[in-house]
């Protein structure tokens, strides 16, 4: 009897550590995650402390769109890159955090408000690792809810994503004349 009790805590503590280490093994550090090419996580990191470049929505309502800079990408925003037609400095960095909405609970009108996080968009300038690209690299992560962590997007993401570092190259050729870049300053 006593041989048996013991052997019963043995196996609930091995069940006990097993379950402990998977979930420690899938909490993610998202700043391990790289995709082909190159590009990584880790290179933006910080990025949810950068300055605000401006919110937008698309053609798809249901997602709201924030865009932040780091302050190389600031500084050149300010000094009238690229409505000035000069170039991004190699450092600068952008970061685009998509979120699906739902409706505001605490106003007492209609407004849509940040829910879930459906992906992260990164860009950098690096006129020699991204030569081909027009001196960007790309990256985007989408969020997996029910694991609350991220994956390199892949070709059925949407939009599709070449799931490389140059995957936003072939999309941002319609704004070469702005060194390869939509997003305007907002005004403040």
């Amino acid at each position: 009897m006593m041989q048996s009790k013991t052997l019963l805590r043995i196996a609930i503590g091995a069940v006990t550590l097993v379950a402990l280490a998977g979930a420690l093994a899938s909490a993610q550090d998202k700043y391990s995650l790289k995709v082909p090419g190159g590009l990584a996580f880790s290179e933006f990191r910080g990025y949810e402390r950068w300055e605000v470049v401006a919110v937008h929505t698309t053609g798809d309502p249901s997602l709201l769109k924030l865009v932040v800079a780091n302050p190389v990408a600031m500084a050149a925003y300010r000094s009238g890159v690229p409505g000035n037609g000069k170039p991004f400095p190699d450092g600068s960095r952008f970061a685009k955090t998509e979120w699906k909405t739902r409706q505001g609970n605490l106003v007492p009108y209609e407004i849509k408000v940040p829910d879930s996080v459906y992906d992260i968009d990164f860009m950098v300038k690096d006129s020699k690792r991204f030569a081909g690209s027009g001196g960007w690299g790309y990256a985007v992560f989408k969020h997996d809810d029910a694991s609350d962590s991220f994956v390199p997007a892949t070709l059925s993401h949407s939009p599709p994503q070449g799931n490389d570092a140059k995957c936003g190259a072939a999309c941002h050729t319609i704004a070469k004349g702005r060194d390869f870049v939509f997003t305007e300053l907002a005004k403040r």
